[in-house]
């Protein structure tokens, strides 16, 4: 079924790459000519043709590649095109991801202009009868976008980062499970329950983090990180974002922007601040070792934790780590989060 329209993929990826790639691999792939593409696109082609009929899903980064994957369980293939630890507004995919998005039965990204330039490849590279879904679009409206500092109203793009708000993940699954139905409603059942599964873990996840947010004094659920993902997180858990260290252009504050934020930590009492392990930042350690704050880099909100494929890497993982971390830094009780269990659901 699927694979019968591998031939045209592969016509899409003879005529397509050189289109939607610039620079250097454009350069590369036309000076290779369209015979070694097309010679690697049919190499490709025969892998496929050794295995089972499945639903082909393209994602982007790897919490929602989580979510996919504990609804699609071995029904679908999953390609999540951007690395962890990448930065997925910047990222530019590669003539390689031209492939796995040609050969999607069904493309789903984030949206919110989290990433564009996956986006326009994928728009450049896939089948005519291949949907892209776009996430946040189908979450919130416009009238509950949030902006700040990273993503200030004034340049249009909102905050995308909603699946670090449990609520906003769970419909995202949701979503999920009703596009990967639409696309394979043979499998409609099976990702029926594979989405009861996931809910049941990410609403004991929610009562969790609200018992978590409980345990810390009011006065400090205060959050200063350097890359503002946490405003759809703080909105729904009762935290205030006081401020987020990096500029809307991806680089660092002004000097007299950094003597605002030591000034503001210092008036509010912040216990920490908390940097990313994708974005490090020399400034907002200088401004928690100005101001007294606890410096704490090891929040994640696009990169699960272990290596890639261990039992810890999924969405669950992530978050749980995530609160322990926070909440032990903020002075609240990260043990609430011992019991949670972060492997897979669609395995149990």
């Amino acid at each position: 079924m699927r694979h019968a329209r591998a031939l045209v993929v592969l016509l899409a990826l003879a005529a397509g790459l050189v289109a939607c790639t610039g620079g250097s691999d454009a350069a590369a792939i036309g000076s290779a000519g369209a015979g070694a593409t097309t010679g690697a696109s049919l190499g490709w082609y025969e892998e496929l043709a050794g295995q089972p009929d499945k639903l082909d899903v393209a994602t982007t980064v790897a919490p929602i590649s989580s979510l996919a994957r504990n609804i699609g369980g071995d029904r679908i293939r999953l390609r999540g095109i951007v690395p962890d630890a990448t930065n997925s507004h910047t990222f530019e995919p590669s003539p390689s991801d031209a492939k796995h998005l040609a050969a999607a039965d069904l493309i789903v990204m984030n949206g919110l202009r989290l990433e564009q330039p996956t986006l326009r490849l994928a728009e450049a590279s896939k089948r005519t009868d291949t949907p892209i879904k776009l996430l946040g679009e189908a979450t919130i409206t416009e009238e509950e976008w949030l902006f700040d500092f990273s993503f200030p109203e004034s340049e249009g793009d909102p905050n995308p980062h909603l699946w670090m708000n449990v609520r906003y993940a769970l419909r995202y699954a949701e979503l999920m499970r009703d596009w990967f139905s639409e696309a394979d409603p043979a499998n409609r059942d099976y990702y029926a329950a594979n989405f009861g599964k996931l809910k049941a873990r990410l609403d004991e996840l929610d009562g969790m983090i609200r018992q978590g947010v409980a345990s810390v004094p009011e006065g400090d659920r205060k959050l200063l990180t350097y890359h503002d993902s946490w405003a759809y997180w703080a909105r729904e858990y009762g935290f205030t974002v006081i401020g987020a260290v990096q500029a809307s252009d991806l680089g660092d504050p002004s000097p007299r922007d950094v003597a605002a934020l030591i000034d503001q930590v210092r008036a509010e009492k912040v216990p920490a601040v908390f940097g990313s392990e994708v974005f490090p930042s020399p400034v907002l350690e200088q401004i928690a070792r100005e101001s007294g704050a606890r410096f704490v880099d090891a929040l994640r909100d696009d990169e699960p934790p272990a290596e890639e494929g261990s039992p810890e890497h999924t969405y669950y993982g992530m978050l749980k780590k995530d609160m322990q971390i926070m909440m032990e830094a903020l002075g609240g009780d990260p043990t609430i989060f011992d019991p949670f269990v972060v492997t897979d659901t669609y395995r149990s």
